[in-house]
């Protein structure tokens, strides 16, 4: 228990209110008195508290109304409210008010003790579930991007290696699959992150004016080119530029594009002179440039100059496990720009948002949950509050489940005789599936318990049919 927590006791009855303060600093709590609503709603706006513990019948007003104050004032002070007058309504509405229990009078020592203890313990579980959340971000994050699957944890290893490489690299990946932010966090985690990060969607422009947006333009180089203009290449000078959608390019830009990555010089469009520049590169496509090679679409000496460093992301439905822990980002997010009080999806809808192929990836994702969230009736979220589309294409996720639990197993087979290999694989893989599930498939944490390094912990997983992200939603029963 927190040492000395502080405690507002708010109760217009002095006598009981004295005996109680008394009793509560026995039990080592720091206690202030209030008598009326004015006067506790003056020591929450000018003390911080651990504990409310309030009469919801005040001679000059309802306690509910203090009730609202506290949680917009001091959102971690946990609430416990006393009545004489309880009903299974008043319950209701003293937790929907925020309130975390509701105490009848007269008052036994023995369940105020428990009540309040129960309230600190939920109070400090929230208050580590936060510093866990600004760990994850800080490291499994990078930047806000958020997961714990294996593969993406992988990504983030690329990232801190090669974020100081001067190499250009090439993001490839359905869209939606966050690219952008990839390319963001190479950025930030770099020794150009003082500089500017510039980012250019190449397939939103046509040639002339991609030309001109990239390295700039002279007065005159074309109708209504009435000044100088400084390119994109330019600007990021010292930085890095990030061209989207470079699968789109043309031919001709493909060979101005591919002389700046070699020798980063160039001429703005209608000019003379050479710029030089100090840039680093990263380009992003959805497309395969290795079929757009072979088909002629894409120029393969410049398929070879961007594809120094690859990184590849993941589709959604290829990292299911990751849905709780966005879905728990977005809202947050989404709540706090709206000001709506909305707790999360109950198990069933999560299911749903596990089992859907996510087409549009985590940005559908996104806007799924934005969607529920200013639609919601309710504080918890339902299948109800799912678009269509979610509901039509659920299908029944138990038999994929069986089916993953058989794989990556040895045979049972009586009859079949096991190779030794095959013998020593059970144990280990048992003792990596115990260790994943311990640390919430956290595979950094399973590396360190296990005493090996992350990449002999994905070639073991991959080896023992262990890198299947479904496995995550199976129970132990399933294995």
């Amino acid at each position: 228990m927190t040492l000395n927590p502080k405690l507002l006791l708010v109760d217009d009855d002095r006598r009981l209110a004295e005996s109680m303060a008394d009793w509560l600093r026995y039990q080592q709590f720091s206690v202030d008195q209030a008598h009326s609503l004015a006067t506790g709603r003056r020591a929450i706006q000018e003390h911080s508290y651990d504990l409310l513990l309030l009469d919801l019948r005040l001679e000059d007003g309802d306690g509910f109304e203090l009730i609202a104050e506290t949680k917009r004032r001091q959102p971690d002070c946990a609430i416990l409210v006393l009545t004489g007058y309880a009903t299974p309504s008043t319950a209701i509405e003293a937790v929907k008010a925020g309130a975390f229990d509701l105490l009848t009078k007269p008052l036994v020592d023995e369940e105020l003790s428990h009540a309040l203890e129960r309230a600190l313990a939920q109070r400090n579980i929230e208050a580590e579930n936060e510093q866990l959340r600004a760990q994850l971000d800080s490291r499994f994050g990078l930047e806000h991007i958020l997961s714990h699957d294996y593969r993406m944890l992988k990504i983030f290893d690329v990232i801190d290696s090669v974020a100081d490489a001067r190499a250009s690299v090439l993001i490839t990946g359905e869209n939606g699959t966050g690219k952008s932010m990839i390319a963001r966090a190479v950025h930030k985690r770099s020794n150009r992150r003082s500089n500017p990060f510039v980012e250019v969607a190449c397939g939103a422009l046509p040639d002339n004016l991609l030309e001109s947006e990239l390295f700039g333009h002279v007065i005159g180089a074309f109708t209504g080119a009435t000044t100088n203009k400084i390119g994109k290449f330019k600007q990021a000078d010292g930085g890095t530029i990030f061209l989207d959608e470079i699968g789109t390019a043309s031919q001709a830009f493909q060979v101005k594009l591919l002389r700046v990555l070699q020798e980063l010089q160039f001429e703005p469009l209608g000019g003379t002179e050479t710029d030089t520049v100090d840039t680093r590169v990263i380009l992003a496509t959805n497309e395969n440039l290795s079929h757009a090679v072979t088909s002629g679409q894409f120029r393969q000496d410049l398929f070879y100059r961007v594809n120094v460093i690859n990184i590849e992301l993941p589709a959604l439905r290829e990292r299911a496990g990751d849905v709780p822990l966005l879905v728990d980002h977005f809202l947050r997010e989404v709540c706090e720009a709206t000001g709506r009080d909305v707790q999360g999806f109950d198990r069933d809808a999560l299911a749903t948002l596990q089992a859907y192929s996510w087409p549009g990836n985590v940005r559908e994702l996104e806007n799924v949950v934005e969607r529920a969230v200013l639609l919601a009736r309710d504080s918890v979220l339902t299948r109800h509050d799912l678009p269509p589309q979610l509901l039509a294409s659920s299908g029944q996720p138990q038999s994929v489940i069986g089916s993953v639990a058989s794989s990556g197993m040895q045979s049972n087979d009586p009859d079949q005789p096991q190779t030794l290999r095959e013998a020593l694989e059970e144990p280990e893989r048992r003792i990596i599936l115990e260790s994943l599930r311990s640390h919430n498939w956290n595979r950094a944490a399973t590396a360190d318990t296990l005493g090996v390094n992350r990449t002999t912990l994905y070639k073991k997983m991959k080896r023992l049919g262990l890198d299947d992200p479904r496995l995550q939603f199976m129970g132990a029963e399933a294995h």
